[in-house]
Order: structure tokens, then C-alpha cells, then sequence
């Protein structure tokens, strides 16, 4: 088990000018920053790809402010030693600012989350700054941005041609004068990616973004293979199969129950000597009813009416 100091945004842009690889995986929940924390995780992103992979939905649309409060409060204790980065849901940063802030402090104070994360790029900068200029750490997200799934056309790869890589590179650089800390990059083409890692003064955090960017971060459930059906992705690796091993876990529960392998003896409580007779002596000795002196009562009424029919 690793044993760390958490990191901070000028550690991160550290890291960058050290050429020092930076990871970060999505957690939900307690038990899964806890183990990741304990991995050696550099961050963690409370994602709201947990509308996908924890709450059932197909996109991260539905996912609300109290969800990514919820979470990330939950997270935040599993992981008292990592720096997290929380998600700002849908439509929760493209009014006025004042909304914007009060979903920011929410995350923060409620969520005890360390910097929040924002998808797009120009159309955003300028939020981008206010949050920063109040005193909280932004990571942007720009490529393939699962909020804007229905207006991009789909989980399709970004910066393949000349002009997409264009206005990636605009977008980056925006939120770079804006303040992010860092940029995420999603299923952006990678010799795109690695110009935009490289023109950065700030760190590239990819995921299906290819070999050049400062870090990489992948969902929980997809490195450990957590999901039935699991679908497998191209820009992802899984590390793990406990799927699989819990599916095998529950069903060798199930079995045992059944045919009366579990629970056994050693799994079993005695009590002191003496205290099933003593309760066999109160109880009628097994029997399903309590002799109490009720039950005498009424079994000497009911031969009473017996006697007088």
C-alpha cells in the first residue's frame, strides 16, 4: 500500500515540467477511492460518468448537482489523501455566473471536493475565469464532451482533420488563459493530442487520446472490468476482471445456502450452557407456542365452554 502527500494544482503543472506521468481514474463511492488511494492514485475524478456506470442511465445527461454532491462527499472519505475532482452536471455552468458559483460551492463545501471539472472549450472560458478568480481550482474537458453528445454527433473521435484540430487547439488554449489547471482530453486523434500536450504550459490528462499527453485517467468500472454485460472499448485496458469474480462469488453463495453447506459451524454463535433447556422449559419444550400463563388461561376457558356444551 502506497503511503502519499496529496497533490496540489502547482505539484500537477510540477509534474508536467518534470515530465512525471500523471494518473487519475474515476471513483463513485467510498470503497472505490479507498482502494485507489491505497493503489497510489495521483487523482481522483468524481466523474458523471457515474450516471453510465453506477446510477443505470445512457448518458451522463440525467446526472444532477445532488448526485455529483452525494458522490463526491462519498468519495472524499475514502480518500483523505488525494486531490479530487468533481464534475459539474449538465447545464449547470451555462447560466447566468451566480447559478454557476452556487453549483461550484455546493461541490466544494458539501462534496468536499478539491477543483471541479468543466466540458468545452471557448463557450466556457470565461466561467472558466470567474471560478478560478473565486478561489477554485478548473479542470477543463474538451474532444469528444459526453454532455454535448447530441449536438456532436455521437462518440466519435475529434481532431482527425485539419480544422477540428484547429479549433481543439483554440479551445485548449482558452481554457489554459482562463486559468484550468489542466485539460482533459477524450478521444481526440493522437498526433492532435500531442501538439496540444506539447504548445500547454498546462498539464493533458487524456483518455482514448493516445501516447503524448501529461497523464491518463480511465473509469473505475472499465480498468477493473466491473459491469454485466461489459462492453469493451478500444481506447481502454482493463487490468482486472472482479466482474466476473463477484458474478462466481454470489452464485457459490447462492449454491451453499441452498443445499445447506452455509452457514456452518464455523460460522456459528453457541450461547452459555443451560440456555436452551431454560428456554425449552418456558417455550413448551419446542413447541411452536409459548406456554405463557395466557395461554393457560385460555385453554382452561375453552374447557369450560367445552363442559357446558
Amino acid at each position: 500500500m502506497t503511503v502519499k502527500k496529496p497533490l496540489n494544482v502547482v505539484k500537477i503543472r510540477k509534474m508536467k515540467q518534470q515530465k512525471e506521468p500523471l494518473t487519475m481514474i474515476t471513483a463513485y463511492d467510498y470503497p472505490s477511492a479507498k482502494l485507489a488511494e491505497e493503489a497510489g492514485i495521483d487523482m481522483i475524478l468524481v466523474g458523471d460518468s457515474l450516471g453510465n456506470v453506477v446510477l443505470g442511465y445512457d448518458s451522463t445527461i440525467p446526472v444532477t448537482l445532488d448526485d455529483m454532491v452525494y458522490h463526491s462527499r462519498a468519495t472524499a472519505r475514502g480518500a483523505t489523501q488525494t486531490f479530487i475532482v468533481a464534475d459539474m452536471p449538465f447545464m449547470t455552468y451555462h447560466g447566468s455566473i451566480d447559478e454557476t458559483l452556487k453549483g461550484v460551492r455546493r461541490l466544494m463545501q458539501e462534496g468536499h471536493a478539491h477543483a471541479v471539472k468543466m466540458e468545452g472549450g471557448l463557450e466556457i472560458a470565461d466561467a472558466v475565469k470567474r471560478i478560478v478568480q473565486s478561489g477554485v481550482p478548473v479542470l477543463g474537458h474538451i474532444g469528444l464532451t459526453p454532455q454535448s453528445v447530441n449536438t456532436i454527433g455521437g462518440y466519435r473521435v475529434q481532431g482527425k482533420d485539419a480544422a477540428d484540430a484547429k479549433r481543439l487547439m483554440e479551445e485548449a488554449k482558452a481554457l489554459e488563459a482562463a486559468g484550468a489547471f489542466a485539460v482533459v482530453l477524450e478521444l481526440v486523434a493522437e498526433e492532435t493530442a500531442a501538439i496540444i500536450s506539447r504548445e500547454l504550459s498546462i498539464p493533458t490528462i487524456g483518455i482514448g487520446a493516445g501516447r503524448q499527453c501529461d497523464g491518463q485517467v480511465l473509469v473505475f468500472h472499465d480498468v477493473v472490468k466491473y459491469a454485466s454485460p461489459y462492453m469493451e472499448k478500444r481506447f481502454v485496458k482493463t487490468f482486472a476482471n472482479i466482474g466476473e469474480q463477484i458474478r462466481g462469488g454470489i452464485q457459490d453463495y447462492v449454491n451453499e445456502v441452498k443445499s445447506g453447506a452455509f452457514p456452518a459451524e464455523s460460522h456459528i454463535f453457541k450461547a452459555d450452557d443451560g440456555v436452551s433447556e431454560s428456554l425449552d422449559s418456558l417455550y413448551g419444550g419446542g413447541t411452536s407456542e409459548p406456554a405463557t400463563q395466557q395461554n393457560q388461561l385460555q385453554a382452561a376457558d375453552e374447557q369450560k365452554v367445552g363442559a357446558k356444551s
